[in-house]
């Protein structure tokens, strides 16, 4: 884990730096860890309750996406400006070049082994996940037949629907409860790209992302979607994130520079080692004048 103590030495160097929100590094050169089998949709049973049937592969998939674009909500999203590289042509060409970036370093990653649900989080509040989720989904989105789902799983602190500016019920918890089937909390405002929000506020969040429920979700969307993107809770305060990775392909866990401890990003990176830790994103860099808007920081490489 070198590369990320580099990492981590270059965050404390540069504490105290106030920046625009510019994703500043990539994931580089991501190590492969021991693929864990994906949870596959034709194994699970449908629940009890509202659902649909499990979906199956090739053309079928594409049917099952146009239907379920057709019965799921299509509220108008109004992007925060202050949030997204990607709502104009007009946008800031530095951030979004950083977030094609990262999106190639998955490409690769995913030309190797499974890779088509990651969950994205931190080791404290702050260092920008929801960010970093947002921006990479729609950065994904934005090449064609690429369909691509955003999950707010972060049911303590939702903030993906603010992001868009989309409503955030029925949600997530919504449906993990009962209340709604799957297609009702699917929102579609971008071409390419859907969002499930995270819904109202629950006493007892690790229960319900723990579920049944929630693993037959994810098994019935994947083939869907070719990519699916989880923003979770940061990982140090609660369990949350941990539980989720168990769900996922992939991790980045994202941390901010001058702000993160040294201490908290090791712990969490611990945490994450045993369940497919991706890489870090690191956050808020200091620019430097190598190569101007563009440069960013590659000692954030790997684990």
């Amino acid at each position: 884990m070198s590369r990320i103590h580099e990492a981590l030495k270059k965050a404390a160097q540069e504490r105290g730096t106030q920046l625009d929100p510019i994703l500043e590094a990539g994931v580089g050169e991501i190590a492969v860890e021991i693929p864990r089998p994906v949870i596959t949709g034709p194994n699970i049973a449908p629940l009890p309750g509202p659902g649909l049937a499990t979906v199956g592969s090739g053309q079928n998939v594409l049917a099952k996406y146009e239907e379920l674009v057709r019965r799921c909500a299509q509220p108008e999203w109004r992007l925060d400006p202050f949030s997204s590289f990607f709502q104009s042509a007009e946008t800031r060409s530095g951030g979004s070049e950083r977030f094609r970036t990262l999106r190639s370093r998955l490409y690769q990653t995913a030309s190797t082994r499974t890779l088509r649900r990651v969950l994205i989080t931190s080791s404290i509040a702050g260092e920008g996940k929801t960010f970093v989720a947002s921006n990479l989904a729609q950065s994904i989105a934005q090449q064609s037949e690429r369909r691509v789902l955003l999950i707010d799983a972060d049911l303590r602190a939702p903030r993906l629907h603010l992001a868009f500016g989309a409503p955030n019920r029925p949600g997530l918890t919504e449906y993990l409860r009962g209340e709604t089937d799957e297609c009702k909390v699917i929102q579609k405002g971008m071409e390419n790209l859907c969002l499930i929000p995270a819904g109202s506020q629950v006493s007892k969040p690790s229960e319900l992302l723990l579920s049944e429920k929630m693993k037959y979700l994810l098994n019935w969307l994947t083939p869907i979607f070719d990519w699916i993107i989880i923003d979770s809770p940061p990982a140090l305060p609660v369990h949350d994130a941990i539980d989720l990775a168990g769900l996922s392909d992939g991790v980045l866990l994202v941390l901010r520079a001058g702000t993160t401890p040294a201490a908290a990003v090791e712990k969490a990176a611990a945490e994450f080692k045993s369940k497919n830790l991706l890489g870090v994103v690191l956050n808020r860099v200091k620019k430097t004048d190598s190569y101007g808007e563009y440069d960013y920081d590659y000692r954030t490489e790997g684990v």
